[in-house]
This record gives structure tokens, sequence and C-alpha cells, in this order.
């Protein structure tokens, strides 16, 4: 017999073990980390590049939100737009 919330469970979570798979990949703060990175070496070389790349992995770490809990997603942001900005100019 179907159970009809008779105390047995008969959906699982889905984020129960099984459900989604083995996680891979890094993770949030891996990406702001490499953010970060890619912010600092901009400054010194290939600011066009690095520079929105800091931009995009501290935003993909953010998790498209801005709070106080991801500190190196918010400075690889920043300085990623700083770092980006003074790219273009210095090639005007």
């Amino acid at each position: 017999m179907a159970g009809f919330g008779n105390g047995t469970r008969t959906r699982m979570s889905p984020r129960s073990r099984g459900r989604m798979g083995p996680r891979s990949g890094p993770d949030r703060a891996t990406f702001g980390i490499i953010g970060v990175i890619c912010a600092v070496a901009g400054f010194f070389v290939l600011g066009i590049v690095l520079g929105p790349v800091a931009v995009i992995t501290g935003w993909i770490s953010m998790n498209r939100q801005w709070s106080n809990r991801h500190i190196p997603a918010v400075v690889a942001v920043v300085l990623g737009a700083i770092d980006t900005v003074f790219a273009l100019i210095s090639l005007l």
C-alpha cells in the first residue's frame, strides 16, 4: 500500500545521495581565489584579458548575488573592473 504521510517517506529529497551525482569541479571559494589572482596579475600583464576574467570568476563565486560572506569574490570583481578600465584607458 502506498504511504499517504503515515510516517514513511515516499519521496527522497532532491539533494539526497544518488540523485545529484558526485560533486565535481571547483567550488565557489576556488573561483574567488582564482579571480583575485587574475585581477592582481592583470595589473602587470594582459589587463585587457585578465580583468574581465577576474570579474566573471568573481561573479560566479558570489553566486550572482552581493553579500559580505564572499570577500575574495567581491575583491575579484572590484579589482577586475578597475583593471579593465585601466587597460582600456591605456589603449587609448
